[in-house]
């Protein structure tokens, strides 16, 4: 029987034309490789190739050959990463958050839990953290929302409230609070990677432009020199004095204050119950309406 090395060979010879350039290619003598289309024709049993004086080429039957060796090949390519990746995810507890804040609070918990796993996390809006978790691509999902499915187990653990935060002299300055109606057709600062903050901010603020911010000390920057009004969370708080100066006016919508729940399959309930143990009881202290220093 042939080996892979040996397709992959055939592929090569298939690819460059002659055996000298597939061997040239491969590293290796045109002799081994010259042995190599013998056995692969002693394996098939079948003419593989056109015969003509110091060169060979694929007949008919070879390039179908051919064909089935890049199936054989792409199979088994894929054969070996799916091991991989499964050995990995026995040593690997795949988070999928719908925000920042949570993985604050959750990854130092699991790692507490679960000091011989490796943690992965990764941020997603909320319809592609479901699609995580009804597709068993994470193990426990971070959702805005509670599941009624049967499927999956889930408990409120965290509260986020939204704030818009502007410079004493901005227009919405005054405001004890404000709604996302009120915000509709101001600029706003937005940092990238917030999760479902951004496409609720989008669709609840149209008419809007959002300047964007990749880096954290572009963000920063701006936030200290710019009159632009920025978002802010009871959880995010005041880093380094970012937001000295500014002032903050509460949201009022419904959709500003979100609580968070942990979810994850049944059969994965080990994961959660001493998550949920380790998990402290949070809540955002930031104050309404009042003016950082």
């Amino acid at each position: 029987m042939f080996t892979l090395e040996e397709l992959e060979q055939f592929a090569a010879f298939a690819e460059a034309g002659t055996l000298s350039q597939a061997a040239e290619k491969l590293h290796i003598s045109q002799p081994t490789i010259t042995r190599t289309m013998q056995h692969l024709e002693e394996c098939f049993k079948v003419p593989l190739f056109v015969r003509g004086k110091n060169r060979i080429s694929l007949n008919e039957t070879g390039r179908f050959a051919v064909e089935q060796a890049h199936r054989v090949l792409d199979a088994a390519d894929s054969a070996l990463r799916q091991v991989q990746d499964y050995d990995r995810s026995l040593r690997t507890i795949t988070v999928s958050s719908c925000a920042p804040a949570p993985l604050w609070y959750v990854l130092p918990a699991l790692s507490s839990a679960f000091p011989r796993m490796t943690i992965a996390s990764s941020l997603k809006d909320s319809a592609r953290v479901w699609e995580d978790l009804s597709s068993d691509l994470c193990r426990i999902a971070v959702l805005p929302h509670e599941s009624r499915d049967d499927r999956f187990l889930s408990f409120p653990f965290l509260r986020e409230r939204l704030f818009i935060c502007v410079p004493p002299s901005h227009a919405l300055a005054g405001k004890t609070s404000v709604t996302f109606r009120d915000l509709n057709g101001f600029n706003f600062l937005l940092k990238s990677e917030i999760g479902f903050w951004d496409g609720m901010c989008r669709k609840k603020m149209p008419a809007s432009h959002f300047l964007v911010q990749n880096d954290e000390f572009e963000f920063n920057e701006l936030v200290r020199s710019s009159s632009l009004p920025c978002f802010a969370t009871d959880l995010a708080g005041n880093p380094d004095g970012l937001l000295s100066g500014r002032v903050l006016v509460p949201l009022t919508d419904l959709e500003a204050d979100v609580t968070y729940h942990l979810a994850c399959r049944k059969e994965n309930r080990d994961y959660l119950t001493p998550l949920r143990e380790r998990l402290p009881h949070s809540q955002g202290r930031t104050s309404a309406g009042r003016k950082f220093r």
